[in-house]
């Protein structure tokens, strides 16, 4: 069985990075990167350190419109899968890469597996939400982490080929998370001290792209006096920019990272404060309270749990939740056992 698998942006190598080498015990598995990530901190580097197959094909997509990258796509994975002449198309989360590697296979008849299936936002104005829907129902075979995305699919009609594996990206904690004990030196290049620092990142679209949104989580982490730790992702960067906005001494700016040094900085870290739809789960994982600054979350189970708090860009309720949040209660074990990976391997046995 030849299965094509296409990524294209962090968080979709890590999901690779737990599934990739599993498949390729008993599948063909052919890597496509579109290149919808494309700078080398972004992409060469999780692949390098994270053992990811090399791909088999680089698109080289690049920056651009909505359209434009992802018709783009839709001409060159055409292209790979008519040569390839894969059994199963593999697709991850809520990119543009993702709806493209779907659409495209769907279009050829091609069966579409869909992990981190059912997630579901309510707000259509996000893109990755608009994306994840799409893929859903052109999908053959779905893999949703939580039981609340299986309701989600349930409610929409999906029921047939669902499967509740888990998150595949809890496997890659587990897998990662001594790894980047060992090889991470990021907490004393940083000078850091353990417990001490906030952990932020910004990248969403509905918060660089508007100056208002902007400017009340930067003027927040300015304000809070904390030792904050930013890997600044590079649109972010441009707005920030664009926009005459400036950080404070408390704010220690750095390039983004590889994943083994995220880990550790989530490893080690007071809080965590994010717009990421993935750093919040991981956040989760290591057990940091997390402060969400979105009015909304896919990850509703990590808010339910008390571990997550929404704040939008209330400047003050981010303030706040930076000072004063504190989870009060236990976990729960959400998100499966660690073993998506093998999960969905034996899976795709059962149903080609």
């Amino acid at each position: 069985m030849k299965i094509i698998t296409v990524v294209g942006a962090r968080p979709q190598f890590i999901k690779a990075a737990a599934v990739s080498n599993v498949i390729r015990k008993k599948f063909d598995e052919i890597l496509v990167h579109t290149g919808q990530h494309y700078d080398e901190n972004m992409s060469k580097v999780f692949f390098d350190e994270l053992n990811i197959p090399k791909p088999d094909y680089n698109i080289g997509i690049g920056s651009g419109s909505h359209g434009q990258q992802t018709g783009t796509m839709l001409i060159e994975l055409e292209k790979i899968y008519l040569e390839e002449k894969p059994d199963m198309v593999l697709v991850y989360g809520d990119t543009n890469s993702t709806l493209a590697g779907a659409l495209a296979a769907s279009k050829l008849l091609i069966p579409v597996a869909h992990v981190e299936a059912g997630l579901r936002s309510f707000n259509m104005k996000m893109p990755e939400e608009q994306n994840r829907i799409l893929t859903d129902h052109i999908s053959k075979v779905l893999f949703p982490p939580t039981e609340t995305a299986v309701v989600n699919l349930k409610n929409e009609g999906i029921e047939k080929s669902v499967y509740n594996v888990g998150d595949v990206m809890f496997d890659a904690v587990l897998d990662f998370k001594e790894l980047a004990k060992k090889k991470s030196n990021i907490i004393n290049e940083l000078k850091l001290i353990e417990n001490e620092y906030i952990l932020t990142t910004i990248h969403r679209a509905e918060n660089t792209n508007d100056i208002n949104r902007l400017k009340n989580i930067i003027e927040a982490l300015n304000e809070s006096n904390k030792t904050i730790v930013l890997p600044l992702h590079p649109r972010t960067k441009k707005y920030i920019d664009s926009y005459g906005l400036s950080f404070n001494n408390n704010i220690k700016i750095i390039e983004p990272i590889g994943y083994l040094d995220m880990i550790s900085l989530e490893m080690h870290s007071q809080k965590i404060v994010t717009d990421s739809g993935g750093v919040q789960k991981e956040a989760f994982f290591m057990k940091k309270p997390c402060i969400t600054m979105r009015d909304e979350t896919e990850w509703v189970e990590t808010v339910q749990n008390g571990w997550n708090v929404i704040v939008g860009t209330d400047k003050e309720k981010i303030l706040n939740s930076i000072v004063n949040f504190v989870p009060d209660k236990p976990q729960n074990s959400i998100f499966g056992d660690g073993k998506a990976g093998e999960k969905i391997l034996n899976i795709i046995q059962e149903v080609k």
